[in-house]
């Protein structure tokens, strides 16, 4: 739970964090705080989940509480949120960053994504234009983008960005394994967060992720979690139940072989799980 990357702009991201994806208001009030007290640092919010007041509300009673026996301060959690849309107008998307910073209540927002590639070039380039002022002013620490297949990355970077994008979230598992993106991702000295790590829950039982959980004494869940940082990669584990909020970050003592590696690789099947928009237009 400890390990971090670094960010190109000096800035450290949990490995690990906790996915708050479809959690209703009274999920996110419960499972923050077992998240904080199992040693999860960083928390993965968007506007499109409608929770962010929710979560920051989670995230300060914690570390005001007597629960917070570690000393936590906001510096200690990385807090993610990502916008809704991308617009083509700047000054309405640079509100709806301010927004979401002044309804999670924690001052600043440690990375701020751009959701979707959805809107089109001039869109995605006002809003990244957005983000940037945002960070440039203190409201974010860093910024990134989520669902951007390869043609979307390189169009950001053609674009001669004041400040290059941080992240990139996309599912990543696997049964996804999104070798093209990770790659110029990779070229870019862009880290990738993979969301729907556990694929929702729809290979638990595939017959080689047994077979290989077994071989190393793990749950099928926590030997994806590993997969993906064996990879390299920010996790994002999704659970409202405290015994797998735990089991998921509980990953510390094994570690998977090369051979085990590449037939675990060999399960690609570019299964998506939710939405792909890395190839719209």
């Amino acid at each position: 739970m400890s390990q971090t990357h670094q960010l190109f702009n000096g800035h450290l991201i949990p490995q690990i964090q906790l996915g708050l994806y479809e959690m209703s208001g009274s999920q996110v009030a419960q499972a923050v705080p077992w998240a904080l007290q199992a040693g999860y640092r960083g928390f993965d919010q968007a506007q499109m989940y409608h929770k962010e007041k929710q979560t920051g509300t989670a995230i300060r009673e914690f570390l005001a509480s007597a629960e917070n026996e570690e000393g936590l301060m906001r510096e200690d959690i990385f807090y993610t949120s990502k916008l809704a849309q991308c617009g083509t107008y700047y000054d309405a998307v640079r509100k709806s960053i301010t927004h979401s910073v002044k309804a999670c209540g924690l001052g600043y927002i440690d990375l701020f994504l751009l959701h979707s590639p959805h809107g089109g070039p001039h869109a995605r380039i006002t809003s990244w234009q957005a983000l940037e002022d945002a960070i440039l002013e203190g409201e974010i620490r860093s910024g990134g983008v989520s669902n951007y297949g390869v043609r979307h990355i390189e169009e950001l970077m053609a674009s001669n960005p004041r400040i290059r994008p941080a992240v990139n979230q996309i599912e990543v598992h696997p049964f996804n394994t999104r070798e093209d993106i990770r790659a110029v991702c990779a070229k870019h000295g862009i880290v990738v967060q993979a969301y729907a790590p556990l694929v929702r829950g729809l290979r638990m039982q595939h017959p080689t992720i047994v077979q290989v959980s077994n071989k190393y004494g793990c749950t099928p869940a926590q030997l994806l979690v590993r997969w993906s940082l064996q990879h390299g990669l920010v996790t994002l584990p999704k659970s409202v139940q405290k015994k797998r909020l735990y089991e998921n970050a509980d990953i510390g003592g094994f570690k998977i072989s090369d051979e085990d590696m590449a037939t675990l690789d060999a399960l690609d099947e570019h299964l998506v799980t939710d939405w792909d928009p890395t190839d719209v237009p």
